[in-house]
């Protein structure tokens, strides 16, 4: 690291500390939420001695009665404005809460909240045919937006209300640093949760920005359970008003369990928040077709006219197969958000979003003619979801992608006429590498391991394929066994595969040579100080032909190289260790390799998978134990978190006693 590149280093760590309240450090009591009333009577900065209660920038103030409370922080702010975002809490000091703040180890104290999720079997129509073994989120597709501000805590309850199934929920991409019971894994930090019963889940939102949460049992999020959460906090560009998060998603007829043993990938359609066309795939509509999703644009602010009205767009892929390429006709994207992580922000025309990834983008109400896209007189552009070349079922047809529609004319009703900008990659590989500039800095120390102290990097994992494992004796439980991601080193083809009844967390405790093979658990047993390097490869032709969303729940990572086409060799690294990109799911590209890197301070047991639903459901992932007896320390059998996982469990087992002939065989998550 050059003297340099360690002189700003100590410059960002010495304005982070200023900028912090003395009192921020994570373990705070939150208070409980007050209930939500009237506008409060002052949306900037209080009179002395006050404390900031504001509506976070909104979709629209009239009808979202949404507000940030931090009744614990008398004599702070807000600083949230129009034309600077980055700033979110100030004391009369001149101290901050900002989009510099290290909110790995700083956050607001904010207050809990707390929702309820029924989780119903239903019905819905989503494109014009029904899909009849839905399951949803308190009768809705998505489910309910869930809201939090920085540094509240959540308090979500689950309540299972199907007849068939278990479920859990995994809030995607939250850290639960300290907190593995609430990451929703069954099998590895629960069991399901069964018919008839609820479970609760609490944890604090250390992290801000975009998410969304989903089921982790089996592929059953694919048949509908699955939502938006924002956090809201600091944005690294200015904006005058949001919108509601856009879900991006592909849509079967059929449930995703079908799916798995006919092995039937077509037939599907997109939808955009809930929403598609089944003629636009060439299908007759059996049942009336919902009107396209649509946004709408006013040119410019009521208070400053002089410029175009910026909005802020909250991207998220929730898919079961595909990846998209997302763009709007005749307007230019700034990314600004990575996933959890603020970034530089950057303008293109589109951007890739990998299954499980998410992007905040900025767009001005002004519309661009490009060379081949003049602007439509009628005010209407498409929203274009187009699936990336090999990575998803192409859907086919002229128009496909034509998902959503931008209107300035609120009375308009007709489609657009515009054109998509000209020369938009269809390839999937993730965002430009260089353009995902973390604002905060990250400087990543050595691979603690290595192993060999003259090695750059750790340990290495194959992502591999076995087309007949499925049918070997070895595997006559798990039929469905077809991919694996395992250490390079090891001869055996090991796809995962969890038991619902008998979850890891119900084993921190013993040795970690105790645990079956199947549930592929790889310890890492270092400081919290020492990085923990992994290079993920593929080295089997039969699957190099696309790119795989790998998701490491537990942790944001660094990314320390993304290479395609290209094998992996340990002379071809060459990692960037000073403010890499850093995320929670990364594109593992078409023939190539990535080496990732995370801080061994996270003690638990954390899933790492393709978000590919059917190769997370055919055994593509694997579990980081970290720190194990430090994860041990944190849940005593004596603990109300494991009475109340006991309990969970204990519910789960009596009902699958009794329904075991309901359950085939996959990887479980």
């Amino acid at each position: 690291m050059s003297l340099f590149a360690r002189f700003w280093h100590a410059v960002v760590g010495l304005f982070t500390w200023l900028t912090m309240s003395p009192v921020s450090e994570y373990g705070f009591h939150h208070p409980a939420q007050r209930p939500l009333g009237p506008p409060p009577t002052h949306t900037h900065e209080p009179d002395h001695g006050h404390y900031p209660i504001f509506r976070p920038p909104a979709p629209n103030p009239n009808d979202h009665d949404f507000v940030c409370d931090y009744s614990a922080m008398e004599g702070w702010f807000p600083c949230s404005i129009p034309e600077n975002r980055e700033c979110w809490l100030r004391n009369k000091d001149g101290q901050e809460f900002n989009i510099h703040t290290n909110y790995e180890k700083f956050a607001p104290i904010g207050i809990t909240r707390h929702y309820t999720l029924n989780v119903t079997d239903s019905t819905y129509n989503a494109d014009g045919q029904p899909f009849n073994t839905a399951k949803l989120f308190n009768e809705m597709y998505p489910g309910p937006w869930l809201e939090a501000c920085w540094g509240d805590t959540l308090n979500i309850t689950v309540v299972n209300n199907m007849s068939d199934n278990g479920t859990s929920i995994h809030w995607h991409g939250i850290r639960q640093n300290q907190t593995m019971d609430m990451d929703g894994v069954n099998g590895i930090t629960q069991c399901p949760i069964a018919p008839g019963q609820n479970f609760t889940y609490s944890f604090k939102t250390t992290q801000y920005g975009t998410s969304w949460y989903h089921s982790h049992y089996s592929v059953q999020y694919a048949d509908g359970l699955q939502g938006p959460l924002t956090i809201h906090g600091p944005t690294s560009a200015p904006f005058d008003a949001s919108k509601r998060p856009l879900l991006m998603t592909d849509w079967s007829h059929n449930s995703a369990f079908q799916l798995l043993f006919n092995r039937n990938w077509g037939n599907k359609t997109i939808l955009l928040n809930g929403v598609g066309n089944v003629s636009h795939y060439g299908y007759t509509p059996t049942l009336p077709v919902p009107k396209n999703y649509e946004l709408h644009f006013n040119k410019t602010p009521t208070d400053r006219p002089t410029r175009p009205k910026r909005y802020l767009l909250r991207l998220i892929n929730t898919s079961f197969d595909s990846t998209f390429v997302f763009s709007i006709d005749n307007h230019w994207l700034q990314i600004v958000t990575a996933d959890f992580v603020p970034i530089e922000p950057y303008y293109n025309t589109s951007v890739l979003i990998g299954i499980g990834q998410r992007y905040n983008v900025i767009v001005e109400a002004n519309p661009l003619a490009g060379d081949d896209n003049p602007i439509p007189e009628d005010g209407n552009f498409w929203i274009r979801t187009w699936v990336a070349d090999n990575c998803g079922i192409q859907p086919g047809g002229a128009g496909y992608e034509e998902t959503g529609i931008l209107r300035y004319d609120n009375t308009s009703k007709s489609d657009p006429t515009s054109r998509p900008w000209t020369k938009i990659s269809k390839a999937c590989s993730d965002e430009t590498y260089s353009s995902l500039r973390p604002k905060i800095p990250w400087y990543v120390g050595p691979a603690a391991n290595a192993k060999k102290a003259e090695d750059l990097a750790g340990e290495q994992f194959n992502v591999t394929l076995d087309g007949s494992a499925g049918s070997r004796p070895e595997f006559e439980d798990y039929p469905l066994a077809l991919f694996s991601m395992q250490e390079s080193a090891d001869p055996d083809f090991r796809p995962l595969q969890i038991n619902y009844s008998d979850p890891v967390m119900m084993h921190l405790d013993s040795h970690v040579n105790t645990f079956p093979r199947k549930w592929v658990v790889i310890p890492e047993d270092y400081t919290e100080e020492q990085w923990v390097y992994l290079i993920l490869t593929m080295e089997d032709s039969s699957i190099r032909t696309r790119a795989h969303p790998i998701h490491l729940h537990g942790h944001d990572f660094a990314l320390l190289q993304q290479e395609e086409n290209q094998e992996y060799h340990p002379s071809r690294l060459n990692l960037t260790l000073d403010n890499p990109p850093r995320r929670d799911v990364v594109l593992l590209p078409t023939g190539g390799f990535v080496v990732i890197a995370f801080k061994a301070d996270n003690p638990g047991s954390w899933l790492m998978h393709c978000h590919i639903a059917r190769h997370a459901s055919e055994g593509l992932a694997l579990q980081i134990l970290e720190r194990q007896s430090d994860a041990n320390k944190l849940f005593p059998w004596t603990s109300p978190n494991m009475i109340e996982a006991e309990r969970v469990c204990d519910d789960w087992k009596k009902w699958h006693a009794e329904n075991e002939d309901l359950f085939e065989g996959d990887s479980g998550i």
